[in-house]
């Protein structure tokens, strides 16, 4: 049984509809880029190294992808710019797929360790909690058993957001008094997990970096009490990043992935913005794999990342 399924044909009506306002972003800058020339000469992939910059890809990225582009210019003379849509899908597909890391659509619910503790961390507003609730539901509807952590202690609201979405996705969560010790909240929702024999277990954690001292410690303590439970634990950190925040989504996957041993990503609120080239740039940048997407607010719009999807999506004709 594979986790989510396959991309079935539901699902990509979904992606296409998430990234709708990337997909306009994306395709008008590229049909500006091209506008009144017939083939693709320097000025077309000037043009375009704007366009994929200006849609978050990021610079690094954008310049790897340009490289590419300008060996097939020179090997193949005279590409035309009608071409150029079919031979972008390529170059980025391929590009990702040298990143080994950044595809694990195959993940396969029996192979997990029993219980499979997930720990959750990124700033406060990504939609932490939200992924949480979309995560357990996604595994409920894989006939697991999940136990969610509430973790995040110090803001009321996050506790009582997430039993919102714990009753949502109709799991159970451990919970303790505003202000306790999270890494205590951890402890005993792990304890609960292994005795009572749960397949998978998700501990929100809170989502502060101003003071990086104070988050590496608490998820230090959180990762040590954990394993006194299970050893091996936690097997996925899961990093949380905001999709319509750009750029800003690279900082925080640089600075979580300094603090904590972060092995995948999830980028949500897709949805919302026009910013979705960001996902190909920290699939390109990042030795973590972009594991999830979140393109909506309802407890499906919750997908694996596939990458070859995802690009086939994004530079495909906007149909109204």
């Amino acid at each position: 049984m594979v986790l989510f399924g396959l991309f079935t044909h539901k699902n990509k009506d979904d992606l296409n509809r998430g990234l709708e306002k990337t997909k306009e972003s994306v395709v008008k800058r590229l049909s500006r880029a091209v506008i009144g020339k017939s083939r693709v000469d320097d000025e077309v992939l000037d043009n375009l190294e704007e366009a994929l910059i200006a849609s978050d890809v990021g610079v690094n990225t954008t310049i790897k992808i340009i490289e590419r582009l300008e060996k097939r210019v020179s090997r193949d003379k005279y590409l035309n710019t009608g071409e150029l849509n079919m031979i972008l899908k390529e170059e980025i597909a391929s590009l990702l797929e040298e990143n080994k890391a950044a595809d694990i659509s195959g993940t396969d619910v029996s192979d997990l360790p029993k219980p499979y503790v997930i720990m959750v961390v990124g700033v406060n507003g990504v939609g932490k909690t939200t992924t949480i609730g979309k995560l357990a539901y996604q595994y409920k509807m894989q006939n697991k058993s999940v136990l969610l952590g509430a973790a995040d202690t110090f803001r009321a609201a996050a506790v009582d957001q997430l039993t919102i979405w714990a009753e949502r996705a109709g799991v159970p969560l451990v919970k303790q008094q505003m202000g306790s010790d999270p890494a205590s909240v951890a402890y005993d929702t792990v304890f609960s997990a292994k005795s009572g024999e749960t397949d998978v277990v998700i501990i929100d954690t809170a989502g502060r970096l101003h003071n990086k001292t104070n988050l590496m410690n608490e998820l230090a303590k959180i990762k040590r009490v954990i394993q006194k439970v299970i050893p091996e634990a936690p097997h996925e950190v899961l990093l949380i990043l905001d999709g319509s925040t750009g750029q800003n989504a690279f900082e925080q996957a640089r600075q979580f992935t300094e603090v904590t041993q972060v092995n995948a990503i999830a980028v949500t609120k897709l949805d919302g913005t026009a910013k979705g080239g960001v996902v190909i740039g920290i699939s390109d940048q990042f030795k973590v794999p972009v594991k999830y997407i979140g393109i909506g607010e309802k407890i499906t719009d919750f997908q694996l990342f596939n990458k070859h999807e995802f690009v086939e999506t994004l530079f495909a004709p906007v149909i109204h």
